[in-house]
């Protein structure tokens, strides 16, 4: 599908080199990016002095733990697409969590027109494909809590619109319709156990609509309950596996059994305390979760979240986006093929992508309606 790029051990990058007949971004796609949510601190969504090509000598960027992200780093690290967050924190919730998705959206489609010769906006498969052809980094747009739609399929509706391929059901927070990981913790009593009528309402919209499902930050009853609701593959953006480390934000064997019935993926997630469970951790222990995975769902089910500009602590040897052929090079080095680590670098989750437009366009050809169908829970009544 793409031009390879073979790693070899103790191999670095070049700076974004590349031979001719291949992308410049090479051939890594789509991880979980929060970088939209510090040009909102740093900047205030004001993008006249964000200098995006190279941010390691400018000031707050350079001396922030939370900055891993800019075009030559992305260069570097080969990464040929990127899921920008519209993050919602969860203090919006009842407020104004719809006007703040809306506000992350229109920064991430201002940055991407701003360096449209390196960046262009995907919404489909097909999109990641033609811009890697393009030598444009693919630039998508997920929304990270389900407090952003405001309990309204009409505003899912829009956001959809707007660009947005994926919805994360919750943030740190439950919503209305359905728990979020907080809620497996010790002393927590769950809401709600999982989906409400109106929050499976909301995964079956996203199925008519095209939308990606996004798992990770809920609890396990919540995430098995959308498998099960859920007629496309689901995703998990950026989550580990709770049996390496047993965090409420990680993955279960038995979900990841569920996920790999139902065809969808764990994208793994860098963040220390979901790796090692403690504040440091390794590109080995990395490592670690992306094979554990793959023993438990198998190698068509896993791929790389991170999680970078969202996080204030990296492995080491990961320490931003420039790193991430070490970690390939690292599982090359023990036993990992170059089909297999095609498929972790992206191709899963393209995979997942396709299997969810043509959900979409099975239920258009059924006639289902304009959102009627899933509709019957929707903006007035939540059950």
């Amino acid at each position: 599908m793409f031009p390879s790029r073979k790693f070899r051990t103790g191999q670095k990058t070049d700076g974004g080199a590349h031979t001719k007949g291949t992308s410049k971004f090479g051939q890594k796609h789509a991880r979980h990016n929060d970088l939209p949510w510090n040009i909102r601190k740093f900047l205030k969504n004001q993008l006249r002095e964000f200098r995006f090509d190279d941010l390691s000598d400018i000031h707050p960027w350079s001396r922030s733990a939370w900055s891993h992200t800019d075009l030559k780093r992305l260069r570097q690290g080969m990464v040929a697409a990127q899921f920008w967050s519209a993050y919602v924190p969860c203090s919006s919730q009842h407020l104004d969590s719809v006007q703040l998705a809306l506000e992350q959206i229109d920064l991430i489609r201002r940055l991407v027109n701003k360096h449209a010769d390196s960046m262009v906006l995907v919404t489909t498969a097909e999109g990641i494909e033609r811009a890697h052809k393009e030598a444009r980094l693919a630039s998508l747009i997920g929304v990270e809590g389900g407090h952003a739609v405001g309990a309204s399929l009409a505003v899912l509706r829009m956001l959809y619109e707007l660009g947005a391929r994926y919805l994360t059901l919750t943030h740190t927070c439950n919503t209305p319709w359905a728990d979020c990981s907080t809620a497996d913790e010790p002393g927590q009593v769950p809401q709600i156990g999982g989906l409400s009528n109106f929050g499976k309402s909301v995964v079956l919209e996203m199925n008519r609509l095209g939308m990606m499902v996004d798992l990770s930050h809920v609890s396990v009853p919540t995430m098995l309950a959308a498998m099960t609701t859920s007629r496309a593959p689901v995703i998990f953006s950026h989550s580990s596996a709770h049996a390496l480390c047993n965090s409420s934000r990680n993955v279960p064997d038995h979900a990841l059994r569920l996920l790999a019935q139902t065809g969808g993926i764990v994208m793994v997630s860098f963040y220390p305390h979901f790796i090692s469970c403690g504040e440091k951790s390794t590109l080995e222990d990395v490592a670690a979760h992306i094979n554990h995975v793959r023993k438990i769902a198998g190698v068509d089910h896993v791929g790389i979240g991170a999680g970078y500009d969202g996080i204030n602590l990296t492995p080491t040897g990961l320490e931003d986006v420039s790193k991430y052929p070490e970690l390939f090079a690292e599982l090359l080095a023990h036993g990992w093929s170059e089909k297999d680590i095609q498929k972790l670098a992206g191709l899963n989750l393209i995979r997942v992508f396709k299997a969810v437009e043509q959900v979409n366009y099975s239920l258009v050809v059924e006639k289902k309606g304009e959102g009627d169908h899933f509709s019957s829970h929707s903006t007035s009544r939540i059950t």
